[in-house]
């Protein structure tokens, strides 16, 4: 899987399987599944036709409700709480059998 974030996460906590690049730095495959959070979410908007492939998932690092109530018009697929971060793979897993294949 290619996952491009648009966030700061911490790259050591995603299985070594993917391959994950940030949306700053030049992406070099379109990618199957997108991680952003509030403050990004206007770069993922501007720019997912650009670096998403035309069928990937969205998920998002959200820290409170509000978050939530700020993504919920944006058509995200998946959250994750911020606090919750270190399982991000369990949904990574999750997204990629039932979205992806």
């Amino acid at each position: 899987m290619n996952i491009v974030t648009f966030c700061n996460i911490d790259e050591s906590l995603i299985d070594n399987k993917h391959k994950v690049e940030h949306f700053d730095s030049s992406v070099s495959e379109k990618a199957d599944i997108a991680i952003l959070d509030i403050n990004s979410i206007f770069d993922f908007e501007e720019n997912k036709h650009e670096v998403c492939k035309e069928k990937f998932v969205s998920i998002a690092v959200i820290d409170d409700d509000s978050d939530y109530d700020a993504f919920k018009n944006f058509g995200i697929d998946a959250w994750i709480q911020g606090e919750d971060i270190q399982d991000i793979n369990g949904i990574i897993n999750l997204v990629e059998k039932r979205f992806l294949s």
